[in-house]
């Protein structure tokens, strides 16, 4: 293919890509902070389901760090032993002990808890003040700015971008580093990202890629895989705490247990017996 030579006009880069790059950063700006209006402040909860919550919590903590917990093995065990009689009897259950005699209670509709239909209100503002502006600015670009060029990257491509950056643009000969309009808006709109988190911070509402998971019923499928998701039953899973609770104090070590002779073998002051690892090799403990 012969080397192609074209020139841009400089009326376009003032008055077609500044353009664009402007609105989508005061965009952004103002997705931020619209977001921030639009979100309520979280409702608190009730403390016996607070507690509920943290018995759960606790339990996970203290089972994670059995290999190497930092409790003296008197205060692990006694721990240990508290929770899984607890869990044992439901102590914790925000509605008291469960009647062993009773039928199980029927499985919690997602579409009736008021906690999961509030989630759900909040994705569809995010979606809301994610949807509307990107519509109006993609109008916008169609009608004043559609087929032009704005601005050729520096470095050698493939013919693999030549769909994504040459939107709008059906000229097959055209060098794949030319970027039309079109493709300058979707660039802007995954590029910006880091210009925003260092303007507004990590957590901000013109990050786009926020929005991929934001959509109205991504909360019900976050429940599905969350351990105090509402709508579980909170008694099974204290059972299977408990069962995991009993699990851990087989594998239960003090990282504190030898600190003294490890202490002296660092310093050199004493040598720890040796024995012998998978290779057939001395090792010092």
């Amino acid at each position: 293919m012969s080397t192609q030579n074209l020139y841009l006009d400089p009326q376009i880069r003032n008055w077609v890509l500044f353009p664009i790059t402007l609105v989508m950063i005061l965009v952004g700006l103002l997705r931020h902070y619209a977001t921030l209006l639009l979100t309520s402040p979280p409702k608190k909860q009730p403390l016996n389901v607070i507690r509920e919550q943290r018995g759960v919590l606790r339990a996970q903590i203290l089972r994670q760090s059995s290999k190497q917990s930092p409790l003296p093995p008197s205060y692990y065990h006694t721990i240990s032993s508290s929770l899984v009689e607890a869990f044992h009897n439901g102590d914790y259950l925000k509605d008291g002990p469960r009647d062993p005699n009773a039928p199980p209670p029927p499985p919690a509709n997602p579409l009736t808890d008021p906690g999961a239909m509030d989630g759900m209100m909040e994705n569809m503002k995010k979606q809301m003040v994610m949807n509307i502006p990107q519509m109006v600015i993609m109008g916008w670009i169609n009608f004043f700015f559609s087929g032009f060029l704005v601005i050729k990257l520096p470095f050698p491509l493939t013919n693999g971008f030549k769909e994504m950056l040459q939107r709008g643009i059906q000229t097959p000969n055209l060098d794949v580093r030319w970027v039309s309009s079109l493709s300058w808006y979707f660039l802007n709109l995954f590029g910006l990202n880091g210009l925003f988190r260092l303007i507004l911070g990590n957590d901000n509402g013109a990050d786009s890629t926020n929005d991929l998971a934001s959509s109205p019923f991504a909360n019900l499928s976050n429940q599905a895989s969350a351990p105090l998701a509402p709508g579980q039953d909170m008694h099974k899973i204290f059972l299977q705490e408990k069962d995991s609770l009993e699990l851990a104090e087989t594998t239960y070590k003090w990282v504190g247990d030898g600190i003294e002779d490890r202490i002296l073998a660092k310093w050199g002051k004493i040598q720890l017996p040796s024995k012998m690892n998978g290779s057939g090799k001395e090792k010092v403990l």
